[in-house]
C-alpha cells in the first residue's frame, strides 16, 4: 500500500528551487541555492537551466544576470502588469539614449569618455537619464588619469528590453564600411 501522505515523499529539487526563487527578494546566485538545498552548485545550474526552459513562452521567467537568478514578468506583458498595478506605462527612450544603452550593453564595463569618444557627442544628460530610470549602474573606477567611473548594464535593463540575460543580445557586427573606417584611423576606441 502507498503512503497518500505528501509529506513523506521526497520533495522535487526542482520545485524546492522555485519556491526560494519565489521568496527571493532580490536575485540569488545558484551557490546561495545549493548551500540551502545541500546541493552541489553544478546540480543547481542544470536545474535552473531545465527550468529555464520549461517557463519559455510563459507568463512569467527566470532572468539571469551576472550569475544571479530571479523570476521576472515575461517583457510581452509588461503592458497588462502595468495596468494591473496601475503603474504609468513606460516611457520611450530618445534615440541617443538607445544609442548610448548599447555601447554600454556591448562594451561594459565602460567609461564615459569611451562612450562619448564612440558617440561623437557629449552624454552627460543621456547618463544621469539611464542612471536615474536604473537602465545602467556605476561598477568602480579605473586605474587611469582621473579614475573615470566605469558603467554596466542593470537587471532593469534587461527587463525594459525584454531579456532574460545579456546573451540574447544579437551578435556585435561592424559593418564594412564601418571597419574600412577604423582600420583608416577615423574611428578611435
Amino acid at each position: 500500500m502507498t503512503d497518500s501522505n505528501p509529506q513523506s515523499e521526497p520533495l522535487d529539487a526542482s520545485s524546492r528551487i522555485e519556491a526560494l526563487l519565489f521568496v527571493a527578494s532580490s536575485p540569488i546566485t545558484a551557490s546561495q541555492i545549493a548551500e540551502v538545498l545541500e546541493l552541489s552548485t553544478r546540480e543547481v545550474e542544470n536545474l535552473l537551466n531545465d527550468l529555464k526552459s520549461r517557463y519559455k513562452g510563459r507568463g512569467i521567467t527566470i532572468q539571469v544576470y551576472s550569475g544571479k537568478y530571479q523570476f521576472t514578468t515575461t517583457a510581452e506583458y509588461a503592458a497588462d502588469v502595468e495596468k494591473f498595478l496601475g503603474l504609468e506605462i513606460s516611457s520611450r527612450l530618445s534615440k541617443a539614449a538607445i544609442e548610448t544603452m548599447a555601447i554600454i550593453a556591448y562594451r561594459q564595463p565602460i567609461t564615459r569618455p569611451a562612450i562619448e569618444a564612440i558617440r561623437g557627442v557629449s552624454s552627460d544628460g543621456v547618463m544621469r537619464s539611464l542612471l536615474s530610470r536604473g537602465l545602467i549602474q556605476e561598477v568602480g573606477r579605473t586605474d587611469g588619469p582621473g579614475r573615470p567611473i566605469l558603467f554596466s548594464t542593470t537587471v532593469d535593463f534587461l527587463q525594459h528590453f525584454g531579456l532574460d540575460s545579456l546573451d540574447q543580445l544579437p551578435p556585435y557586427e561592424i559593418s564594412e564600411e564601418a571597419e574600412t573606417r577604423q582600420s583608416n584611423g577615423l574611428l578611435k576606441d
